[in-house]
Order: C-alpha cells, then sequence, then structure tokens
C-alpha cells in the first residue's frame, strides 16, 4: 500500500501481524517513515513513495536513499503514475532514480503505465516497453533480484475503473515477454510483476487468478479492514 494515514497505523497493524502469508509493503509519506519502521512489526515491509537520483547535494525537498536507509527502510516506489503526471518526471528521471537507489542498497518498485488517451489511440505497449527501456538501462545484471515492477494503468488509479483481468493478464505477459527478449530469460521469469489500480476486496481474487499477476500496488483500499483479504487473495 502506499498512502497510510497515521490514524489508521494501529488498525493496519491489527490487520497485518494477523495475516502475513504474502509479503506485505507498506509506503506512507517519507515524513512517517521511521515511525512507521519502529511500529509495525518486522515482517511487514517499510518502502519510500519516492527518492533521488544522487546521494547529495542543494536538491531541497529531496530526499536520497542513504537518508531511507538511515531510518531503517530499505525499498523505495519510483516512477508512481502521480510522479509521472503530476510532477512531470521524465523517463530518464526515473531511469536514473532506479539506477542510483540500487546501487546505494535500497529494492526497488518501479511503476509504469499508459493514461486513457494512450491506451485509447492504441499506444499501450509503446509507452509501457519505453518506460521500462529506460529503467533497464540501468539496472545490472546482478541487481534484478532487488526489482518489483508494477504496471498501473493511469486510467484506473483512484477512477473506480479497473483493468479487467484479461487486460492486465494481456500486459502483463507482454511486460515478461520484453524482459526476455531485451534482458534475460531467468529475469522474465524470476521478476515479480504486480498490478495497481483500483484494487479492491471485490476484485482481488479474480485478477490474482490471472498466471503474470504476481501481487498487487494497492491504493486507497489499503486504509480498509478488508484490505486482508488483499493480502491472501493469491492463497
Amino acid at each position: 500500500m502506499h498512502g497510510i494515514e497515521p490514524a489508521n497505523l494501529h488498525l493496519e497493524r491489527q490487520i497485518l501481524s494477523s495475516t502475513l502469508s504474502q509479503e506485505v509493503v507498506c509506503a506512507p509519506p517519507t515524513i512517517y517513515l521511521e515511525h512507521v519502521r519502529k511500529t509495525l512489526p518486522s515482517s511487514v515491509g517499510v518502502a519510500a513513495q519516492n527518492c533521488y537520483k544522487v546521494s547529495k547535494g542543494a536538491f531541497t525537498g529531496e530526499t536520497s536513499p542513504a537518508m531511507i536507509k538511515d531510518v531503517g527502510v530499505e525499498v523505495a516506489i519510483l516512477g508512481h503514475s502521480e510522479r509521472r503526471n503530476v510532477f512531470g518526471e521524465s523517463d530518464e528521471l526515473i531511469g536514473a532514480k532506479a539506477g542510483h537507489a540500487l546501487k546505494a542498497g535500497l529494492k526497488v518498485i518501479l511503476c509504469i503505465g499508459e493514461k486513457l488517451e494512450e491506451r485509447e489511440s492504441g499506444n499501450t505497449e509503446e509507452v509501457v516497453f519505453r518506460q521500462l527501456k529506460a529503467i533497464t538501462d540501468n539496472i545490472k545484471p546482478d541487481q534484478w533480484q532487488n526489482v518489483v515492477i508494477a504496471y498501473e494503468p493511469v486510467w484506473a488509479i483512484g477512477t473506480g475503473k479497473t483493468a479487467s483481468p484479461a487486460q492486465a493478464q494481456e500486459i502483463h505477459v507482454k511486460l515478461r515477454k520484453w524482459l526476455n527478449d531485451n534482458v534475460s530469460a531467468d529475469v522474465a521469469q524470476k521478476t515479480r510483476i504486480i498490478y495497481g489500480g483500483s484494487v479492491t476486496a471485490d476484485n482481488c481474487r479474480e485478477l490474482a487468478r490471472e498466471g503474470d499477476i504476481d501481487g498487487f500496488l494497492v491504493g486507497g483500499a489499503s486504509l480498509k479492514p478488508d484490505f486482508v483479504q488483499i493480502v491472501n487473495a493469491r492463497q
């Protein structure tokens, strides 16, 4: 999940500590990272929602991977649709961030996805492959074990619209084939590709039945008690 609110932390702790059959990572706003890491059980991962591409310098307001590690956090989400489409982050910048975060010792969840007009114009593959290439160009062969790819179609984030299981699976299959053809068969087989975009307790199990959907990047539904159903969707 990537938007936990402080008031919900006790509730989330109860839910997560009671059900951990899957890997769970919580990604609060930066100001709460240290508190969340100290509060949640060690079996629950904690991720930053963003980090910058260099270790130090005059970059007011940014957070380096070294700072994130200083508070006991070892994962960062990069390239989230809002970073791309609200803050204007380019594919190249996100790729540079990924490269530096991995070099600094963080694990990364790397987000890609198309906007509605790009899907409707038939450019989904062109967009997600371009975004993926900018990221993979910055990843060394021995770093892939620390990488998760998150496919999050922008048109399905916070809109109540969700890609159908078949639509999501289709893109996940193509992303895995792209990794096979452009990186390696081993990376394509072992890299987790998760889905994000209005995932709820109502649709998670159907999505989880698809063979190439390895998990979820969850937003608003992570703040509800039935989030536990999403955690256990792949059982």
